[in-house]
């Protein structure tokens, strides 16, 4: 019977089984976690409960996807710690957006006066760029830049820091995020290391080039940055426990990112000039 079908129908029908099993287990998921007490700040999900993942149990939005990372920027883009908000961060600014996440693309798409995406192997971008050596994006092109867990891939990240400096207009803001190791350590790299299962043992997943310590502000301050972190704690205890802004229990793997924070860098130096 196989034979018998073209194979742009196979491929289709292939497609539309896939997606139908993935929806079936979707709402199995959502069915299994409907309740009240846990709501994702990224989607408006409500339930009992989030899903689990890898690292954490009950932290990934059943219905979004969101995870700690994307909750903690919506949370910051909300409003909710003092001095910073949507506004300030986003609101008619040109913007660089670099592995543009699903769960927030359109939000700061919306918000921007520009916003330009960028990534180096999706196909869905704007740009392909490599960070390192941005030749194509001109001098002081971006008032910010946004990369959410990207420089953990990056061969030269020193380069890459060089690079969206260069590319940032004087006061301009780089919203970052990386995996860091817990508890916080120097960052642990090695060029050496280039074998997929030595790369997911060593830095947690087979297409990272380091794991970041707690050294990473003073990598950051050291290409010229200021830098200012947010965490969990700039928000209320109720708003950490009902959208998970922080994991439940903290995972004793040393590769576990049991802390997230949210790294606002300003080119060339006081944070208030990007605002």
């Amino acid at each position: 019977m196989k034979s018998l079908l073209p194979l742009s129908l196979r491929r289709a029908l292939g497609g539309w089984w896939h997606d139908r099993q993935a929806r079936a287990k979707k709402n199995a998921l959502l069915q299994s976690l409907a309740g009240t007490g846990a709501a994702c700040n990224v989607c408006g999900w409500e339930g009992r409960a989030f899903a689990d993942d890898h690292w954490h149990r009950d932290s990934v939005c059943p219905d979004c996807g969101s995870q700690v990372r994307h909750r903690l920027l919506a949370a910051l883009f909300n409003g909710w710690a003092t001095g910073f908000d949507e506004a300030s961060l986003l609101s008619g600014k040109e913007i660089l957006h670099f592995a543009p996440e699903r769960q927030l693309r359109e939000r700061v798409r919306k918000a921007a006066a520009r916003h330009v995406t960028a990534d180096f192997d999706r196909g869905d971008c704007d740009l392909r760029l490599d960070m390192s050596a941005m030749p194509t994006v001109p001098d002081a092109g971006f008032d910010v830049v946004i990369a959410c867990d990207v420089l953990e891939h990056v061969p030269d990240d020193a380069a890459a820091f060089r690079e969206l400096r260069r590319i940032l207009r004087p006061g301009g803001l780089a919203i970052l995020t990386v995996p860091q190791m817990d508890p916080p350590a120097t960052t642990d790299e090695d060029p050496a290391v280039t074998g997929e299962s030595e790369r997911e043992r060593r830095f947690g997943q087979k297409d990272h080039v380091r794991m970041y310590g707690d050294d990473f502000s003073q990598r950051l301050e050291a290409s010229g940055f200021s830098v200012h972190t947010i965490t969990a704690e700039a928000f209320s205890p109720a708003q950490i426990q009902r959208h998970r802004l922080a994991p439940l229990e903290k995972n004793p793997g040393r590769l576990a990112t049991n802390v997230r924070r949210i790294y606002l860098c300003t080119s060339p130096a006081d944070l208030k000039a990007a605002m």
